[in-house]
This record gives C-alpha cells, sequence and structure tokens, in this order.
C-alpha cells in the first residue's frame, strides 16, 4: 500500500479532493474532535487487524494521538513507518439508517513516540487533557503512545454524501479551532 499518494488516487497525478463548505468543516471538526473512539486497522504478521483504542487529535490537527498495550494484537502493527487506516462515527441509534451514520475513514503512516523523544511530551499533553485518568497507564512500561499521521481519508455525511479529505483540510481545520 502505498500511502505517498493522494487520497484517493488520481491517475493525472494531481492532488484530488473535496471543496468544503463551512458547514461540512464543521462536521469534520464535530466528527474528528467530538468523538473519542478509533476503529483502528493494521497490519501485523502480514494479517489485518483490528483495534478500538481511544484517541486524542495532535494540537496541529495533522494526527490522531493512541496509546496501546504492547499486550494488545494490534500493537504489533503500530510500528515506525506501517500503514495504518481507520473510521471515526457518531454512535448508531436503532431508529436511524446505518448508511446515514457520520462518518471519517482516515489513513496514515504510524509514529511510534519513544520516552526520549521530543515530540513526546505535547502529544502526552494531547493525550491527558482529553483522558486525565490515563495518567497511570502512560507510566507503565507495557503502553506506548503513537501518533498516526494523517495522509488523507473520507468523510461520509450520510448515503451519496461523501467528502475526500487532504491534509489541507485539517491544516484549515486547526486554523478554525484557533
Amino acid at each position: 500500500m502505498r500511502l505517498d499518494r493522494p487520497f484517493p488516487p488520481d491517475p493525472s497525478g494531481k492532488e484530488w479532493t473535496s471543496r468544503m463548505t463551512p458547514e461540512d468543516s464543521a462536521r469534520l471538526g464535530g466528527l474528528l474532535l467530538g468523538q473519542r473512539l478509533l476503529a483502528l486497522g493494521v497490519v501485523a504478521e502480514g494479517e489485518p487487524i483490528v483495534g478500538l483504542l481511544p484517541y486524542a487529535v495532535a494540537d496541529d490537527c495533522s494526527a490522531l494521538i493512541v496509546q496501546a498495550s504492547r499486550l494488545a494484537r494490534h500493537s504489533e502493527g503500530l510500528v515506525a513507518g506501517a500503514p495504518w487506516s481507520g473510521v471515526i462515527h457518531v454512535p448508531d441509534t436503532a431508529g436511524t439508517d446505518p448508511l446515514q451514520v457520520p462518518r471519517l475513514q482516515l489513513e496514515g503512516v504510524v509514529d511510534p513516540l519513544a520516552a526520549d523523544r521530543p515530540e513526546r511530551e505535547p502529544a502526552a499533553r494531547a493525550f491527558l487533557r482529553r483522558f486525565p485518568h490515563a495518567a497511570t497507564t502512560l507510566q507503565l512500561p507495557d503502553f506506548t503512545l503513537h501518533r498516526l499521521e494523517i495522509r488523507g481519508g473520507r468523510m461520509v455525511l450520510g448515503f451519496g454524501r461523501a467528502l475526500s479529505l487532504s491534509t489541507s483540510h485539517l491544516r484549515d481545520l486547526r486554523k478554525d479551532q484557533e
């Protein structure tokens, strides 16, 4: 899987993204910043693995910060430079058409944050702002923080309503939050 290409791939070689309205940008912010769980897909030992992880958003909105136990099978796929893909969505309810559930599908590469890396401290602060109870597990040697760099994705706002996302949409989201 090549992650140095735009999402979705464009045969012309140009980055293909959707033009977002202010309402779309607000929905993107609501999904990314308003939800707390990521269904994370990685590849470990050649097999696809999915885990459900709490996440925080990096201060510059360019990455998700996740904490994973080394005992979890999906941790085997959280190695430097490895591809990841994930879904963030609003909760489904009994009276809702599942195809209408707003969701983000994101993809990128993994950047493990060892204790001696300068990037770890701001990532840990972001994670603890969102999950103060994680202060205990952040001290355990079994748990590691990972920065999931976002390279692109799709925002699906219902059946027939999907927008391609690029890193520029995330940069714009950060500017909107300032």
